[in-house]
């Protein structure tokens, strides 16, 4: 069973989204701050956290910033009345994957949460087809329509990280930091040289687009 922590210091409105998971087949720790959240994960194994980012003692970006530093995979999401850009940008710049703002629709939460968790079974596999085009992991190969098209060791992680994670906004600053790791050459502009030649290489897939999100990064969004 999937099991999801809340993080939210309000207590009515954790108490209707646990219940909410717990209705949709989830198990459910709730905590009230991202202290305790940090003091939970470090006993017990989770698949996804929901988190307030105004909290006290640990707010919810210090939150997720920490969890990063050990674990780069696991599902984030942010439910915030902080809905404007700068709030956004810092979102996923600590690594949360998506966003809900208050108040929102229980159900789009549970539509999101199981998106998200799609996408991470997805990338736990070593092949992914879409349309005509076939990457494989294991191979180290990727080709339209049967054919293989030449890709980079970059490149190809690049290009397999967003098809794992379709529809994921990925800003450019998480694209170096994860790709480009310390090289300090890198910079915002190399990520989007990087993107424009992946757009080239893939023009003869049918199945998806990798699309630029103004002010933030890319996306892979599939047709």
């Amino acid at each position: 069973m999937v099991k999801i922590l809340v993080a939210e210091d309000d207590r009515d409105l954790n108490r209707i989204v646990s219940a909410a998971l717990r209705g949709a087949g989830y198990e459910v720790c709730s905590v009230g701050d991202g202290l305790e959240a940090l003091e939970k994960m470090e006993n017990e194994r989770f698949d996804m956290l929901l988190s307030d980012i105004m909290m006290p003692k640990m707010d919810g970006y210090e939150l997720a910033e920490s969890i990063r530093t050990t674990d780069r995979e696991m599902p984030i999401i942010f439910m915030t009345a902080k809905e404007d850009k700068a709030s956004k940008l810092a979102g996923y710049g600590v690594g949360i994957d998506d966003y809900v703002t208050k108040p929102f629709d229980i159900d789009l939460l549970l539509v999101k949460i199981s998106a998200i968790l799609r996408r991470v079974k997805i990338e736990c596999e070593r092949e992914i087809t879409v349309g005509n085009f076939t990457i494989n992991s294991d191979e180290r190969s990727a080709t339209v329509g049967g054919v293989e098209i030449p890709l980079t060791v970059r490149e190809f992680d690049i290009l397999f990280k967003l098809l794992s994670y379709p529809k994921k906004t990925f800003t450019r600053s998480a694209l170096m930091e994860e790709f480009w790791d310390y090289d300090s050459s890198a910079t915002s502009r190399t990520v989007d040289v990087y993107m424009v030649k992946l757009r080239d290489k893939t023009s003869g897939c049918d199945g998806f687009e990798i699309q630029t999100v103004h002010g933030l990064g890319y996306k892979l969004v599939l047709k």
